[in-house]
């Protein structure tokens, strides 16, 4: 597996580990790295990192006032960065995650302005890939998205400090984004899970769509 660098070197490694250990060091320095999701490569940065997050704007030309979503590891994250975890989010994420549902819920203190730019909600997902730690999309605002490593490069080159080679990314369509701070829920992209889908998920719990 090659671990192409910002700089334009490629390494060739026999395992992941290698790739792993380089993207978490360069994370630890405030550095931005884009890795493959289970839809497309996207940039990563360390929550901790101010910098670091302001530097995804810069490497996008993205609009300052638009929020990034945040990918988690599980679903126990949810109360760490959601103020209320309802019991319908609980079942979407455990209908949906790791998966293509992208579920804005009220942001915790824990979540950097950075993240929600002015707003008091936060976009959260689970993706189904092992090495997905991305808050956004690795290409320009407007542009082609990445989904091989090569690609990554060839639209960013070096304004990432890392990129990990996980392969080909994923070719289905983009995640749907659930608002799950109004009732009912209002979808506010379509994406990979149909709204029939999510309706079927709640009813599974025994809650209805004024419910949710």
């Amino acid at each position: 597996m090659a671990g192409v660098c910002g700089d334009g070197a490629t390494t060739r490694e026999g395992d992941d580990d290698p790739q792993i250990d380089g993207a978490v060091a360069a994370l630890r320095r405030g550095g931005v790295i884009a890795i493959p999701t289970d839809t497309v490569y996207g940039l990563a940065a360390a929550l901790d990192r101010r910098d670091a997050l302001r530097r995804i704007y810069a490497i996008k030309g993205r609009s300052g006032d638009k929020a990034l979503p945040i990918l988690v590891a599980g679903p126990e994250e949810l109360s760490r960065f959601s103020r209320e975890v309802s019991p319908a989010v609980r079942a979407l994420a455990d209908a949906f995650w790791p998966g293509a549902l992208t579920i804005v819920v009220p942001a915790t203190a824990d979540v950097p302005s950075e993240v929600t730019r002015g707003g008091d909600t936060v976009g959260l997902r689970m993706p189904d890939h092992p090495l997905a730690l991305a808050v956004t999309s690795a290409n320009r605002s407007g542009g082609l998205e990445a989904r091989t490593a090569e690609e990554v490069h060839e639209r960013l080159g070096n304004r990432v400090a890392f990129v990990v080679d996980g392969g080909r990314s994923g070719d289905g369509p983009a995640s749907t984004v659930v608002d799950a701070t109004v009732v009912p829920f209002r979808i506010l992209r379509l994406g990979a899970i149909g709204q029939d889908d999510i309706q079927r998920a709640l009813s599974a719990v025994g809650i209805s769509d004024s419910d949710a």
